[in-house]
């Protein structure tokens, strides 16, 4: 009887698990749950912490994967799914649940979360079929920017009233899921840009993790 052609066996799901950008998205996926689990309990500066920490990944995935020699491919079908499917998540899923979580789980934040996830899927669709529309343009605004906004905004989270700010967050996420599937260039961030995000990224962390010292 003849053996199967091990060049046609299935390849293990887990054996792209090691692969390093993948790892990195993965670990990208790990702060994205984290910054979920901190906004359902109300932390909300630690959902900050997590949710800037997923944009870090999700933006050193690239770079890892840009740079690694001698991936096949396959590693990068899979890392291009594994990213996008990531990507969702942090997000869109995880910006909808801290608009709830903020409001209280009010069924008036309902159409606003819907809305959340149903932009950050349509575009996810639209950029897996076609891509930047030039070397370094986006159709519409990049999910990621959604969360670099979002933790800032919410720096101002205890300056004003609490009913005053959740109306302000609702509009917030409204306009920029608006700008996501909107007919609008952007640009997309690299090079240099990346040490910025490294840079905010820690300042985020330094603040929000002085804002916890303080519960």
């Amino acid at each position: 009887m003849a053996r199967p052609n091990s060049a046609n066996s299935p390849v293990s799901i887990l054996s792209f698990a090691g692969d390093l950008p993948n790892i990195c998205s993965l670990t990208g996926l790990l702060c994205t749950v984290l910054a979920i689990y901190y906004a359902i309990l109300g932390l909300f500066p630690a959902a900050m912490i997590g949710l800037i920490w997923a944009v870090f990944f999700d933006w050193s995935d690239g770079i890892i994967a840009r740079h690694l020699k001698g991936r096949n491919d396959k590693q990068r079908e899979v890392g291009g799914q594994l990213d996008s499917l990531i990507d969702i998540v942090s997000f869109s899923i995880c910006p909808a649940i801290i608009l709830l979580s903020y409001g209280h789980f009010s069924p008036w934040f309902l159409p606003g979360a819907f809305i959340i996830v149903a932009t950050g899927v349509l575009r996810l669709s639209y950029f897996n079929v076609f891509g930047l529309v030039e070397k370094s343009t986006y159709m519409g605004l990049a999910l990621d920017n959604n969360v670099i906004i979002l933790v800032f905004a919410f720096l101002f989270n205890g300056l004003i009233s609490q009913t005053a700010f959740s109306v302000f967050l609702y509009i917030l996420l409204m306009l920029l899921a608006a700008l996501n599937v909107a007919s609008i260039k952007t640009p997309k961030f690299a090079g240099r840009w990346y040490y910025a995000l490294m840079l905010y990224t820690l300042i985020i962390t330094v603040i929000y993790g002085w804002q916890l010292l303080r519960f």
